[in-house]
């Protein structure tokens, strides 16, 4: 049997265009995409586009982010689109575009937090200025084939979702993330795969266990005498070990998975850390991160003892 030749390399310049509404976190990801290898402008004067690309070379070039906004000078949605839909007629470049999206309300808590000034609410309200920029723009986020929307999301959660989608080249790695969080200060927006540990009877209610964590060896013994806590420990961890091969398999290149309790200080963090260390014998390399570890604990999250 003669065997298929290779399948040819696709050896388009890609070109990456990412803008979106200010304050959404266009930044973030664009120093992301350069961690990932991507050659990246911020800013950039959208007309200059094709001479920037030029014309084609035979030299092996690395892909090009470039990030532009309302404040970018010949900033025209309309105009914006004429340009890319013809350079994508090019057979040497490969263009895509991405538009980072959130909420006006949160939004507007972020610039009242920074005390940043929105471009568009110069003399006007900040409500105004995203109002009006958020339809100056909508016919650039119709027109993305990439939508993120950072409303319930974290820098870091943000930074996990461009990776997911632009890192290549994993072989046949796979990045493992174990998380512990608090359903009482929200879901994480990103986690592939949650576990609600509040079952387990809850170290905030005994006396010299509120204030410690499940860092802590008296929590953790605390939770081990949970008649609920091996059984479900275990049947969750043969859960893992027959997914993620599969994931492995399919070329998933992150998951994610997260265990939450009430205000996520004790459960979700010792249940966390003892998967994780099921994880690397099984020969997994999890990282571990607690999202509600440094909150302060409080009776009105926890809600009534049992």
């Amino acid at each position: 049997m003669t065997a298929s030749p290779p399948a040819p390399t696709d050896t388009r310049q890609r070109l990456l265009l990412v803008t979106g509404l200010s304050g959404t976190g266009k930044s973030t990801a664009l120093d992301v995409l350069e961690d990932l290898g991507w050659e990246t402008i911020d800013n950039f004067p959208i007309r200059l586009l094709e001479r920037l690309v030029g014309e084609p070379d035979e030299q092996s070039r690395a892909p090009l982010a470039i990030g532009f906004d309302s404040r970018t000078r010949g900033f025209v949605p309309g105009e914006i689109i004429d340009l890319v839909k013809a350079l994508s007629a090019r057979d040497d470049l490969a263009i895509s575009f991405m538009f980072i999206d959130c909420a006006g309300g949160e939004l507007e808590r972020r610039y009242n937090e920074t005390r940043r000034r929105h471009p568009l609410a110069q003399g006007r309200s900040l409500l105004d200025g995203i109002a009006d920029e958020r339809e100056l723009l909508e016919p650039l986020r119709r027109w993305a084939e990439i939508v993120i929307d950072t409303s319930a999301m974290s820098a870091n959660d943000l930074q996990t979702h461009v990776r997911n989608l632009f890192a290549e080249d994993h072989g046949d790695s796979m990045t493992l993330t174990v998380s512990s969080f608090g359903f009482a200060r929200g879901m994480p927006p990103l986690a592939d795969l949650v576990f609600d540990m509040r079952f387990l009877d809850n170290p905030h209610w005994v006396e010299g266990l509120r204030e410690q964590t499940g860092l802590d060896a008296p929590v953790g013994e605390h939770i081990e005498r949970d008649p609920a806590f091996h059984k479900a420990f275990g049947q969750i961890r043969d859960l893992l070990l027959t997914l993620l091969p599969r994931y492995a398999a399919q070329g998933k290149s992150y998951v994610h998975i997260a265990f939450g309790c009430t205000g996520g200080r004790h459960r979700s963090v010792f249940t966390a850390e003892r998967m994780a260390e099921g994880l690397r014998e099984a020969g997994f390399s999890p990282t571990v991160r607690h999202r509600n570890l440094a909150s302060r604990t409080a009776d009105a999250i926890e809600g009534e003892r049992r």
